[in-house]
């Protein structure tokens, strides 16, 4: 399994419930949790992902989160009015609505999502070596002279 080593946000994600927060239940606080994380209700505080996995935020058509929320993996069908921050993919399904900044690496968007901030994409550490490495190569000008 040596594969899969050192991938971080590249490692697949999590598709387990581990925790599920039903419809009729309204939570007022922050949330930190590992593995799968499936939200019916209304959430007010932000909801965190411990660092090294590869957790998963669902979501459904009937959630509300008020707070920011940083997850690697996060597949959206509700409203959240806060920043969201995915380290791996974020899935914003037909009836997604942000109301705030969405950072991530991957992002899938459904027809009907509705994003209301900035979309910012994060590289990888390997995309930002590639671009290091690329502005530093000559264009044009000094240096390309051809005049024998």
């Amino acid at each position: 399994m040596l594969s899969n080593l050192g991938k971080g946000a590249d490692e697949k994600p999590c598709n387990t419930i581990d925790t599920l927060i039903g419809e009729k239940t309204e939570l007022k606080g922050d949330i930190t949790f590992t593995g799968g994380l499936r939200i019916d209700g209304k959430i007010k505080g932000n909801i965190t992902a411990k660092e090294g996995g590869n957790s998963t935020l669902v979501l459904s058509e009937n959630a509300t989160v008020v707070g920011n929320v940083t997850v690697p993996h996060v597949i959206i069908n509700g409203k959240i009015k806060g920043n969201v921050r995915a380290s791996g993919r974020i899935e914003l399904q037909a009836r997604a609505e942000i109301t705030g900044d969405v950072y991530y690496r991957m992002i899938e968007m459904a027809m009907g999502a509705v994003i209301n901030g900035n979309l910012v994409r994060e590289a990888a550490e390997a995309d930002k070596d590639k671009g290091a490495v690329t502005r530093l190569k000559p264009v044009g000008g000094a240096g390309a002279d051809t005049d024998g």
